[in-house]
């Protein structure tokens, strides 16, 4: 080795050596990250979802297809891979996926992406990246956008009681997943025992398992039954008795129904709420 290079690795040794003096003894700066942390937590149905990401920005450049190459693994983000976690099972783009906490990656495609949970979670970026460790790999179509996202954003949408669409939005792109969650195995059991209970039964919890039982194509008879139990508690709950006309017309019952969607009109015009009045006047055209 020449007396350059001995001299060269000796002041990178001492430079390296001052650098982590000063990093133990100087004064702690907090600057701002370049592509910032995000916790983002949401509720679908009875699950409970939670997804830690570094959100990039575009900052002039060429997102997809340059940054991002075609084809190859990205973390979904900055910095450590993308993490999701949610409380029961689901379905991930179709795909049956236990509870848990998973790595989300992305291959990005001109027509088609890739959207991949991976059961190790805790990896900095893609460099580690296993495809053998994938639990659900799905193929989505990415919508282009009119308007551009600057910064690198995952969100829900369309949250229903037993579904979502989890999005991945960034430059001109967003890519959507579909998500299901089973409320029904949970909540029906706890509904009948709650109904079986002898006693008087508020109106709020009777109109509520109405309302899960006709939104979900339960038994009919039985929400009926409470819906008829709610409003003889609450009778000028306006809402309630709509409600008992959509039970009434989904069994079949027109001209009951209509009545009741009557009644439901002129308790929702003397609340003043133009949306029941609409809704009532909209069931009754239906009807007819």
């Amino acid at each position: 080795m020449s007396i350059t290079l001995r001299t060269l690795g000796l002041t990178t040794l001492l430079l390296g050596a001052a650098c982590g003096a000063l990093a133990q003894n100087g004064p702690k700066i907090d600057f701002p990250a370049a592509s910032p942390a995000c916790t983002l937590k949401q509720r679908v149905g009875l699950t409970d979802f939670e997804i830690v990401y570094s959100r990039p920005g575009v900052k002039g450049r060429e997102i997809f297809g340059g940054l991002e190459a075609w084809g190859s693994v990205w973390r979904t983000g900055a910095n450590a891979a993308t993490k999701i976690t949610f409380s029961s099972p689901i379905k991930f783009g179709g795909v049956s996926v236990p509870a848990g906490t998973y790595a989300l990656f992305t291959i990005p495609g001109k027509e088609q992406w890739t959207v991949i949970l991976n059961s190790d979670a805790g990896q900095w970026g893609a460099y580690k990246y296993s495809q053998a460790k994938d639990v659900a790999r799905v193929t989505v179509a990415p919508v282009k956008l009119a308007q551009p996202v600057e910064t690198m954003t995952i969100e829900f949408d369309d949250i229903r009681d037993e579904s979502a669409t989890l999005y991945v939005a960034w430059e001109k792109t967003r890519v959507p997943v579909s998500i299901g969650v089973d409320v029904a195995t949970a909540l029906l059991p706890q509904i009948e025992k709650a109904m079986s209970v002898e006693g008087k039964k508020q109106p709020a919890l009777l109109f509520q398992s109405a309302s899960f039982y006709f939104n979900h194509d339960q038994d009919l008879n039985k929400a009926l039954a409470w819906i008829d139990e709610a409003i003889a508690g609450a009778p000028q709950a306006y809402y309630m008795v709509n409600l008992q006309a959509k039970i009434l017309a989904k069994q079949g019952k027109k001209a009951e129904a209509i009545a009741a969607a009557k009644h439901s009109l002129e308790l929702s015009r003397e609340a003043k709420d133009a949306s029941y009045v609409k809704q009532n006047e909209d069931l009754i055209s239906s009807l007819q």
